[in-house]
């Protein structure tokens, strides 16, 4: 946006300064006495010299150009120049629970199985095992160490916040949330689900069309730099968001544990998005920050979005910005960043502006009268070629700053 403004500034500059040097011309043809048209011609032709919009240009992709890579150098891949320029501006962010505020790598920590069977188990690790989901790794893993045999999977549906709806060997099985079996009016009466809740774990259940199979009890621990960089974020006066698809006892511990207080729990991609765009609407400059499938949605319709590293390929493909390391502690060096890139554009477009402001009045013998000084077209094109300098060496000044 601001190389869009400085180029519009730049379609009426243009033609003014032209103008201006048209106008020098003929001033000095008319009251430039003896050496009117020498002097005159000197004069128009130093003005459009001196006002060469070289700075103007330069201005903002240099600063960009400087910003992007020193972002890069932090782990921090910028890939929309766009999103360096408003992330100063985020007063609102959005942090999804799983691989974002947690490790994104959960381990079964408790199993329940209504029958023992093998058979079973080899169709529940057929189905998770075509999953991308961090959860369904987590079930994958103990099954492949007790040895259990695959099948093979006829039919595989995923179902955006809810779970996998799979057929093998001709009979439907699903995996998903407890939200989800209920849905289904499938019973969990004899499942220490609500047990496994208060422990702030995530349960996922394993059933057929009739009943539920077995049940797993889902830890993933929190990041040591999480809550630090929450704190930070909020010390910046932003709100910080929590949304999961979890259910509300471990999303309400989860986020006492990193100080968030604005939590949603059982929250479906959709509604993901819907929040931005809830929180955009009440005029708040959002920030998404995800690292799955069902927070592409989100991240497409947030103001920046932030992808974590070791998240899904289409999580990054969607974000503006991407987390190599997945430290939530990036987000404020981005913040930082956007405003020591914004301000050095700014910086840059006053000495484009500053250099011009001086030097056409100079260069068109404003001060002839009083002194009878004209400035040299050489020295007028040195000045020029000064100002593109002193943008550019500004730019790189943010080399020099550390995060």
């Amino acid at each position: 946006p601001i190389q869009k403004l400085t180029d519009k500034i730049a379609g009426i500059f243009v033609p003014i300064v032209m103008g201006i040097s048209v106008l020098t011309f003929f001033t000095w043809l008319l009251f430039g006495g003896e050496n009117a048209l020498s002097q005159g011609l000197l004069a128009a032709v130093t003005v459009l010299v001196i006002a060469c919009p070289c700075a103007l240009g330069l201005a903002t992709p240099t600063a960009i150009m400087v910003g992007v890579g020193k972002g890069a150098e932090n782990g921090i891949l910028i890939k929309d120049a766009e999103s360096l320029e408003i992330a100063h501006r985020v007063n609102a962010i959005i942090l999804d629970k799983t691989g974002t505020i947690t490790e994104g790598k959960p381990t079964v920590s408790d199993s329940f199985w209504v029958e023992n069977n093998e058979v079973q188990k080899s169709i529940l690790l057929a189905i998770e095992s075509q999953s991308s989901h961090p959860l369904a790794e987590a079930v994958v893993n103990p099954l492949k160490a007790e040895g259990v045999k695959t099948r093979v999977v006829q039919q595989f549906e995923n179902m955006p916040g809810r779970g996998i709806q799979a057929t093998v060997d001709g009979k439907n099985y699903y995996v998903g949330s407890p939200v989800w079996m209920t849905e289904r009016q499938l019973s969990m009466a004899h499942l220490p689900v609500e047990q496994w809740q208060s422990e702030t774990k995530t349960v996922i259940v394993f059933a057929d069309e009739t009943q539920v199979l077995a049940a797993f009890a889902i830890t993933d621990p929190i990041k040591a730099t999480s809550a630090n960089a929450i704190k930070g974020l909020q010390n910046q006066g932003i709100e910080v968001y929590m949304l999961t698809g979890d259910n509300a006892q471990t999303a309400q511990q989860v986020a006492k544990q990193v100080g968030i207080k604005h939590f949603k729990a059982q929250v479906l991609p959709a509604d993901k998005a819907a929040f931005v765009e809830e929180l955009q609407r009440a005029g708040k400059v959002v920030a998404m920050v995800g690292d799955g499938i069902n927070d592409s949605h989100a991240l497409a319709q947030a103001d920046v979005s932030i992808a974590m590293g070791k998240g899904s390929d289409i999580a990054m493909d969607v974000a503006k910005m991407t987390l190599i390391s997945s430290d939530l502690q990036k987000i404020p060096q981005a913040i930082l960043l956007s405003k020591w890139t914004v301000a050095a554009i700014h910086q840059n477009l006053f000495w484009a502006f500053i250099y011009n402001l001086i030097g056409i009045p100079l260069a068109a013998g404003v001060l002839y009268p009083f002194n009878g000084f004209l400035l040299n077209p050489m020295i007028a094109g040195a000045a020029m070629a000064l100002s593109s300098v002193s943008v550019v060496g500004n730019s790189l000044r943010l080399k020099l700053k550390k995060l």
